[in-house]
């Protein structure tokens, strides 16, 4: 039971984390230094990225209509607009899938630790506070998901390779950031992210699954249904705060939390 409750708490971290741009990896790698699961190494660096997929299947959920690319009229069976949105999706996932097959391993072995999470978190937050600043004032030259080229897509792919690369940095704060740095409106950068996120986060999950194997103990199944469970609730209730929170404001807070969290974490580390 106890393990049941630590990993609904991984969830909800994990429910947050995931989509404000604060780093959810960085998060749960930091939360299991306080809370550990009584799991193997292997479980866990599965069970870190595979409970990501409750958080996908809140995006599928509350964005379907957006990202199903067919109609009933018989007439235009396939929606052109979400048809070519996912090949330019498709393209941006093309820079992390390719680093993450060939470099993968070794890039979980030299920069998981908490000095790049602490760097990464700081120059991140940095990052958000310098383009918000130099944004101010400036209209979007890409209001909409369909008038994203597919150039922008292609260097926030590049984005989300930063983030692949460095965990701490946020894998939606690095495309988030990429996308407004590159004329995109904010709340369509946002957007453009979580459905992004559904074939990169599907497909960091089959390969942790496939490498780690099917052969799941109950008490493992059961502690990774309820981190995914409860980190598909925690995500609806997010993802429907954030898109009206950008509405309205500016990424700034998450900047500065981001600054203080990293100094906070090197302190700890290194006194």
């Amino acid at each position: 039971m106890i393990e049941i409750l630590k990993a609904v708490f991984f969830g909800i971290v994990e429910g947050i984390t995931e989509w404000l741009p604060i780093s959810s990896t960085g998060h749960l790698i930091l939360l299991n230094e306080f809370i550990e699961l009584d799991v193997s190494e292997q479980f866990f660096s599965m069970f870190e990225v595979v409970i990501q997929l409750g958080a996908i299947f809140a995006v599928v959920l509350l964005f379907w209509n957006k990202i199903w690319p067919f109609s009933a009229n018989e007439k235009n069976y396939i929606k052109q607009d979400t048809f070519i949105m996912w090949l330019k999706i498709a393209l941006a996932c093309v820079p992390a899938a390719v680093v993450e097959i060939l470099f993968g391993d070794v890039i979980e072995e030299k920069f998981y630790n908490y000095t790049v999470i602490a760097l990464a978190l700081i120059l991140f937050g940095i990052a958000f506070l310098w383009i918000e600043n130099r944004n101010r004032g400036k209209s979007p030259k890409m209001a909409c998901i369909p008038e994203i080229t597919w150039q922008t897509a292609f260097f926030i792919g590049m984005f989300q390779l930063i983030a692949a690369v460095f965990p701490g940095t946020s894998r939606s704060g690095a495309t988030i950031l990429g996308g407004i740095l590159l004329g995109v409106a904010r709340p369509v950068a946002a957007e453009f992210t979580f459905f992004l996120a559904i074939p990169v986060m599907f497909g960091a999950s089959l390969m942790k699954v496939l490498k780690f194997g099917f052969e799941f103990t109950s008490s493992e199944l059961i502690i990774l249904i309820a981190g995914m469970a409860t980190a598909f609730l925690v995500s609806i209730a997010v993802i429907q705060f954030l898109m009206g929170y950008i509405k309205k404001h500016d990424f700034k807070i998450f900047g500065w939390y981001r600054i203080a969290l990293g100094i906070l974490v090197l302190g700890y580390f290194t006194l």
